[in-house]
């Protein structure tokens, strides 16, 4: 690994020649501040009502924009830094694993108090302001009696910022209490609900196509905000005189390696989404676009400079200064003429746009048969680049297990990507892109990913493979190993890993979701539709890693537990079907009366989701006691062999002295002197008894 710091120029003075660019902080947080602020607040002010005319909204008044706009930018950035502090404290710190999972000791950990603690303000500020700009209410109309309880619900925008506040609060609350590398979890994934929440119910829902876009602008956010967050982490530490390690860059430019990508990728197909066929010169969203591109290359050069210079090992601290600064005005320009493109609606929002596209963003003229399932292919993006990820990830880890010469089973490798197969079969095919309007084929779709794929995927035993790919190195930083191995361990999983919640989850989901207003609302949004397949998927895995899984969970099962699990959940799918087939309320029937499909019939369609709930959730469970029993019956010829080898060896007859010992020991106990009064009251019973006797005899 170089050292950027090595040379004819000691750490020492290689501080101090840089000590020129670090007393200037102050004016570089200021140009930052000003970059971060200027575009949306200018894009207010100039467009005026026009934006608002356009929506048939009122205008609030250009005080309701200007604070609208700031408090955006500051939460957006705030939520960047609070997920790259998160992520340097994780995964990029240079410190020895046995050291790395005590965390309190972390310079991040006060960036990450400051970052979310401005972020949970400004969101909560957000949700505020949002009451007023996205009903085009003046600030006045909040002293009316009610009228902030009414505001709050006349859009999704107020609440959407009120998830990301308590996202905020609660990485904020823990920041200030953590101690272990595992207290970080929880706050991790708060952090990426809160940045989310605003996201996907913003611009990118409405339209034609909005699942394209809202899945690309999902992923795009997530990569901007773990490669630009780190940037800026970077950038403060240069600041602080806390010049970023070696291993910290190391593992910078492996994210930035693969964020970048992903970046341009779903950038291109925001841009298709947004413009709908218009120039990228013919709106202000199209002079937006152009202008985030300018920042994106300040991003791919700031990481170039230090590739390039870490491969020839001639990197030193004035590189890292600069692309530290280069990286930091890169995403704070990206954040600011994002905020600013929400200022105004983008072209999509004014094409013609049916019922169907409304809802779901195409449309599906054809009744279902198999032709049309299995021949009309619509990508589900956010499936394919998990299973993309997921099958990568599993290869990769493979050719270093066989690098090294150790086997593992083609079996499991073929189960993995089976199972990854059977995913995107179910999201992208015909029968994902029908799933909405057809509930008989979201409910095949559902069992797919509920109980078809996480039985395959189980068997594919990732952690296994993963942990067996790498290895755990005290004196070293951290790595993959002592990743997974302390959240194996983490007290929070092990309790929420327990079999019996796992269960209920597992089984609850189908009552909670089907038999109650929730399936109705969810179907409506692109988001949740994604969130259900999601929550299908993540709960069938839980719930087959217990029975049939290849890695040990946290709280394994007897094998005939196991048994007893599996037979526990088949009457509840057969009593769920059962209710579905002969309901007489139609489920979610005013989002399908909504779409108004030509072709959908109601009642047959649920009786074909009741039928295929009843019969998929069956057989899949029949495949899993196969499973369980093969795995069983190979258990117990392990044992027997490992029997075998244990009386071949005559460690059996070890055994048996020892046990021998042990018995000698217990007689000679037997045979100790017992205390006076026993012996006593043990001669007294003597006598009596010859007394008796002789008076027998």
């Amino acid at each position: 690994m170089p050292d950027y710091t090595s040379g004819d120029v000691s750490p020492v003075a290689a501080a101090r020649r840089t000590g020129s660019v670090r007393s200037s902080a102050w004016v570089v947080a200021v140009a930052l501040a000003a970059l971060l602020i200027t575009p949306a607040v200018a894009v207010t002010v100039a467009l005026g009502p026009e934006p608002y005319d356009k929506l048939f909204q009122g205008y609030p008044g250009v005080d309701v924009g200007v604070l609208t706009s700031v408090f955006n930018a500051t939460a957006d950035l705030a939520g960047v830094v609070t997920v790259g502090a998160l992520v340097a404290i994780l995964f990029l710190r240079d410190v020895p694993t046995r050291q790395a999972r005590v965390v309190d000791s972390a310079w991040e950990v006060q960036l990450l108090q400051w970052a979310s603690g401005t972020w949970m303000v400004s969101a909560f500020g957000m949700a505020a302001m949002e009451c007023f700009d996205a009903s085009g209410s003046p600030l006045a109309r909040g002293l009316e009696p009610g009228a902030i309880a009414f505001l709050f619900e006349a859009s999704y925008a107020p609440l959407a910022w009120t998830v990301t506040a308590l996202g905020a609060t609660v990485t904020f609350l823990t920041s200030m209490f953590v101690i272990r590398w595992t207290g970080l979890l929880i706050p991790l994934w708060c952090s990426v609900v809160g940045l989310l929440a605003p996201v996907v119910t913003g611009q990118v829902l409405v339209g034609p196509d909005h699942d394209f876009g809202g899945d690309s602008a999902a992923l795009q956010t997530l990569a901007v905000a773990v490669l630009g967050g780190t940037w800026l982490v970077s950038a403060v530490r240069v600041g602080l005189r806390r010049m970023p390690e070696p291993e910290f860059i190391r593992r910078h430019l492996r994210i930035a390696f693969v964020a970048l990508p992903v970046i341009a990728v779903t950038d291109a197909i925001i841009t298709v989404f947004k413009l709908a066929g218009t120039s990228l010169t013919a709106s202000v969203t199209g002079w937006l676009i152009m202008g985030r591109w300018v920042f994106f290359a300040l991003l791919v050069v700031a990481t170039v400079v230090v590739a390039r210079r870490w491969k020839s090992a001639t990197l030193r601290a004035e590189h890292v200064v600069t692309a530290s600064a280069l990286g930091a005005f890169g995403t704070v320009g990206w954040i600011a003429l994002t905020v600013a493109m929400t200022r105004q609606p983008p072209p999509q929002y004014f094409v013609p746009t049916s019922i169907e596209q409304v809802f779901m963003g195409f449309e599906v003229p054809d009744p279902p048969s198999l032709a049309v399932l299995f021949g009309q292919w619509r990508p589900n993006i956010l499936f394919l680049v998990l299973a993309a990820v997921g099958i990568t990830a599993y290869l990769v880890a493979l050719s270093v297990l066989r690098r090294r010469g150790d086997a593992w089973p083609a079996g499991r490798t073929a189960s993995w990507i089976l199972g990854w197969v059977i995913v995107v079969v179910a999201t992208s095919s015909g029968f994902g892109k029908y799933s909405a309007a057809d509930f008989g084929i979201h409910m095949i779709v559902h069992m797919s990913l509920n109980m078809l794929a996480p039985g395959l995927l189980v068997l594919g035993g990732v952690l296994t493979l993963m942990l067996r790919a790498s290895r755990s190195m005290r004196n070293e930083p951290s790595r993959l190993h002592d990743w997974i191995t302390w959240v194996m361990h983490w007290g929070v999983l092990t309790r929420l890993y327990n079999p019996l919640i796992v269960f209920v989850v597992f089984i609850g989901s189908y009552y909670g979701l089907y038999l109650t207003p929730i399936f109705g609302d969810f179907m409506r949004f692109h988001w949740a539709h994604q969130l259900m397949n999601l929550h299908f998927l993540i709960v069938g895995y839980l719930y087959y890693s217990l029975i049939v899984g290849v890695d040990r969970a946290p709280n394994p099962l007897p094998h005939i537990g196991k048994l007893g699990y599996v037979l526990a959940a088949m009457p509840f799918h057969a009593f769920f079907g059962v209710i579905l087939m002969t309901r007489g309320v139609i489920i979610a029937e005013d989002f399908y009366t909504y779409l108004g499909i030509p072709w959908a019939n109601l009642e047959a369609q649920q009786y074909l989701g009741g039928g295929v709930a009843w019969a998929g959730g069956e057989i899949p469970l029949l495949i899993v006691i196969v499973a369980l029993c093969i795995q069983w019956a190979r258990q117990d010829a392990k044992d027997a062999k490992r029997a075998d080898r244990h009386f071949d060896t005559g460690r059996d007859a070890e055994y048996d002295v020892y046990n021998e010992m042990l018995q000698r020991l217990a007689d000679r106990d037997a045979r100790a002197p017992a205390p006076k009064a026993t012996r006593d009251s043990s001669t007294e019973t003597e006598r009596d008894t010859l007394s008796l006797d002789r008076k027998d005899s």
